[in-house]
């Protein structure tokens, strides 16, 4: 059964990031809080991990269309082509914030992100996400997790979603209710950017 672990976003407890993060590194997955809607993830350089939740999404980890949930934009390079200026400050004016960046990958992506040209790059404005990041000290891949009500897309409430996921899953982490409207998400290897998804981030970074 998953550890369900309280974390409050204006100051997550130390110990339990430190928690987590071991979780992580040892091949663990968690559900965790965004600025958007609740993510499930793991370590990116964990490739059994990836697998694992991959086949939890019930998909090919090599067809896998995970983001990259950061802490800043400090390590862009490790992970994405050199870009220009005018691409630098939509990131710097959205991020932290609801978006993910669809941005050309470089040539050194972890091993199972080879073979994709293009990565997902979020920095969400929630504190425990970033905390988490930054102690593991690389990107935790993030993709939302659904539900099956035809009304609402996306469970909000953490008990909600323990309850559901508590088998499937190393940590759910409780952090307040989430939102019910994903990141937008913008395509910026194109000569101009294209939306690729509206959610809750406003176009008018663009």
């Amino acid at each position: 059964m998953a550890q369900f672990i309280k974390l409050y976003n204006d100051n997550p407890n130390p110990k339990e990031i430190e928690k987590i993060v071991k979780i992580l590194q040892n091949g663990g997955v968690i559900i965790y809080p965004t600025d958007t809607v609740y993510g499930l993830g793991c370590d990116i350089t964990n490739a059994k991990a990836l697998a694992k939740v991959a086949k939890i999404k019930g998909i090919k980890p090599e067809k896998a269309d995970f983001s990259f949930v950061c802490n800043d934009l400090s390590h862009l390079s490790d992970y994405v082509k050199q870009i220009d200026t005018a691409t630098y400050k939509i990131l710097k004016r959205a991020l932290p914030g609801p978006y993910t960046f669809v941005l050309p990958g470089s040539n050194t992506l972890p091993k199972a992100y080879k073979k994709r040209k293009t990565v997902g790059i979020r920095v969400p404005d929630n504190n425990i996400a970033r905390a988490i990041v930054a102690a593991l000290g690389n990107p935790i891949v993030s993709t939302s997790i659904y539900d099956e009500d035809e009304v609402l897309e996306y469970t909000t409430d953490p008990e909600l979603i323990f309850e559901k996921w508590q088998n499937i899953v190393d940590v759910v982490i409780d952090g307040g209710y989430g939102d019910n409207h994903a990141s937008t998400v913008i395509d910026l290897t194109t000569d101009e950017p294209e939306v690729l998804r509206e959610g809750k981030g406003s176009l008018d970074i663009l």
